[in-house]
């Protein structure tokens, strides 16, 4: 018995560090195993001392987008290049231009960073796909959202495939850190069709930069959790303690507002509103974002279950966001009330995996910490005899994402167990009097 429990300590702790030592090599989603954001590069004309290029970013992410306030994207420069000129948008920084007479280029930096113009630019600035703020969807959710573009003109580059050099060190935030890009390829030069579809042109050079995302990179501490509760049991799991970050002093963990606090608004507006860090509200997870999924029906040939997103964050509005849940029951759901729905299929025929997201201008937009900081819907599915269970867990989901971000679930024996089983401490309780019995009888026979 001792070794048992000693294996378990042990276990235990493995677990507990392989949860707390990330590495960026943690990158890859097996939901999203093709998920990436690719930066296209195509030159469309030379000019006297370089090139013009469109500029395309593509996020081919399934449910991970880009949320205000957007995307910027830096390189360097392979020689000298500058950058003449932009339409759809621009660069952070001018840099030194003093060495040019006449005309000044838009950008003289070796290591430019370029944002995205505001919707509303005038029309004379706007090139197709350009002026959302740098705000990309995912892919799923909306492909016609999903890109983004702007057109350079580069001079002091080259003016022929030979001479030209592609840019290195490609970094893309969106908005924050998280993305790791590889180095730019030159691969095969796109091809545009005309609107009348009956001619073809090419670029006269392309290249590809892959940029993947990390959520060990772009932040210390999870974002969500997730609680569980069903009608069979009285018990609430609720999300782990300190599932993202403890309340303390810490600087590690950071600050959160009581929500009972006097004068709530004045003290969340005076905190900063331009700090995109989550301001959150004292909870034991300290999740920005918590998830509960309740089991909340069973009938004859369906069940039924509950979801509810509640939003802890005061400093932060979720707009378009989404949720991707894992569960074995998805290739038969039935029905589901106020939510989109859109089924992933990230292992080719498997249909256990579901991407949620809310009903534009209903509940599409999660409201920050408060009274309305919540959204909810509810789920039907039918049940498949050969594998339906409300033992052991299976009503509950394997994983869930928020925003494309792996949320902090319960362990697995704290989950409700079915009546008939007894609970953790009734367990106990049956141990503990059949130990009393022990004691009493071997005492009776001394």
């Amino acid at each position: 018995m001792g070794f048992s429990l000693l294996s378990k300590a042990f276990i235990l702790f493995l677990f507990l560090l392989s949860s707390s030592c990330f590495t960026s090599t943690d990158a890859y989603d097996p939901l999203d195993p093709n998920g990436n954001i690719t930066i296209k590069w195509d030159i469309i004309t030379w000019t006297p001392d370089g090139y013009v290029a469109v500029v395309t970013v593509n996020n081919f992410q399934q449910y991970r987008h880009i949320a205000a306030p957007g995307w910027s994207l830096g390189w360097t420069w392979a020689k000298k290049e500058v950058i003449w000129g932009m339409v759809g948008s621009q660069t952070t920084e001018q840099g030194d231009c003093s060495k040019f007479k006449g005309n000044v280029p838009h950008c003289c930096k070796k290591d430019p960073t370029v944002v995205d113009l505001l919707p509303g630019t005038p029309y004379n600035q706007q090139i197709a796909n350009c002026c959302k703020g740098g705000v990309l969807s995912s892919w799923a959710q909306d492909p016609t959202n999903a890109v983004g573009s702007f057109q350079i003109s580069v001079g002091r580059a080259g003016t022929t495939n030979k001479t030209v050099k592609v840019p290195k060190n490609f970094t893309l935030k969106a908005p924050g850190p998280g993305y790791t890009c590889g180095p730019a390829k030159v691969v095969r030069p796109t091809q545009f069709i005309q609107p009348d579809k009956r001619r073809v042109t090419q670029a006269l050079m392309t290249w590809n930069v892959t940029c993947t995302y990390s959520q060990f990179l772009a932040q210390k501490t999870p974002t969500c959790c997730v609680s569980l509760s069903s009608f069979y049991n009285e018990t609430i799991v609720p999300c782990p303690t300190c599932a993202c970050g403890c309340q303390s002093n810490s600087s590690q963990s950071g600050s959160c507002i009581d929500r009972n606090t006097p004068h709530l608004a004045s003290v969340v507006a005076g905190s900063g509103k331009n700090n995109f860090q989550p301001l959150v509200q004292c909870t034991s997870h300290m999740c920005p974002i918590r998830i509960h999924w309740h089991v909340k029906l069973n009938y004859k040939e369906y069940w039924r279950v509950k979801v509810t997103i509640t939003n802890f964050n005061y400093r932060m509005n979720y707009s378009d966001w989404n949720l991707v849940v894992q569960h074995p029951n998805f290739d038969n759901l039935t029905q589901l009330f106020s939510f989109n729905y859109k089924s992933l299929n990230p292992y080719g025929s498997i249909n256990d995996t579901a991407m949620l997201w809310g009903v534009k201008f209903y509940n599409d937009f999660l409201n920050y910490a408060g009274p309305s900081g919540n959204v909810q819907s509810e789920l039907l599915f039918r049940k498949d005899k050969s594998t339906f269970t409300f033992d052991k867990g299976w009503a509950f989901p394997r994983r869930i994402y928020f925003n494309g971000d792996n949320c902090v679930m319960p362990p697995p024996d704290a989950y409700p167990w079915l009546p008939n089983t007894g609970s953790r401490q009734e367990v106990s309780m049956f141990a503990l009097v059949m130990a009393s019995l022990v004691v009493l009888v071997f005492y009776a026979h001394v």
